[in-house]
């Protein structure tokens, strides 16, 4: 099945900037393709200023949590719970026009997991999918998370992977609704990046550039 009927997937790179000024962007190509039949589909990438972001299965203690953190908090319309976007993790928003059997949100979200997995593993890494959490996951913890919103039939927000994060912001509250804190009050590491999992911090472009070929590809692809 292929998900974007476009000859080619527009890439855009945003650089780094906060989430306003990207939720900004975002919105105007949403607008674009919503109204346009003929409007070419998007990619947007991104690295963002410290930010919590609350999807709409967010909870009160979600909420909660955010309030301690001292940094700015966003209710979006992406599906999932609270997580942190920051420098060193990239952030890629397809905005991609869905027409016909391209209609399956679950097939969608699978293609977006596909492109994260096949992203880490042009640099080493195994990534796995968890039934029960949309994601990229590289030894039993989440690398990547994932969190879609569709209007008329255009979907956009997309997916974080942690190259380079500062982990230890997700110790700080319970990201995607997985819990931190253990029974005995230590943390459990739920959350990885690349960099833990390398040994090292990969090229930042490098992972930008391999990361938006993975997603046109995956979202391209008629195989299913």
């Amino acid at each position: 099945m292929r998900f974007s009927r476009s000859a080619t997937i527009e890439v855009e790179d945003l650089g780094r900037l906060t989430y306003a000024e990207a939720t900004t962007r975002m919105e105007e190509v949403l607008a674009e393709l919503a109204a346009d039949p003929e409007a070419a589909d998007r990619l947007l990438l991104a690295e963002f200023e410290p930010v919590l972001t609350l999807g709409r299965a967010s909870t009160p203690a979600d909420e909660a949590f955010a309030a301690d953190l001292a940094i700015p908090i966003y209710k979006v319309a992406r599906g999932g719970k609270a997580t942190f976007h920051g420098p060193g993790q990239l952030v890629v928003y397809p905005i991609i026009r869905l027409l016909g059997e391209a209609r399956d949100l679950h097939a969608y979200l699978g293609r977006l997991e596909r492109a994260l997995a096949a992203t880490v593993a042009d640099f080493g890494l195994l990534g796995a999918t968890d039934s029960r959490n949309t994601g990229c996951w590289v030894n039993q913890r989440k690398i990547a998370s994932i969190g879609v919103a569709v209007r008329r039939w255009v979907a956009y927000h997309g997916a974080a992977l942690n190259v380079a994060t500062d982990m230890s912001w997700f110790r700080r509250f319970d990201p995607c609704g997985l819990a931190s804190a253990t029974s005995d009050g230590t943390f459990s590491e739920i959350m990885t990046s690349m960099a833990i999992e390398l040994g090292a911090p990969p090229d930042l472009t490098t992972v930008k550039a391999t990361l938006a070929a993975r997603f046109c590809e995956a979202l391209q692809d008629d195989n299913d």
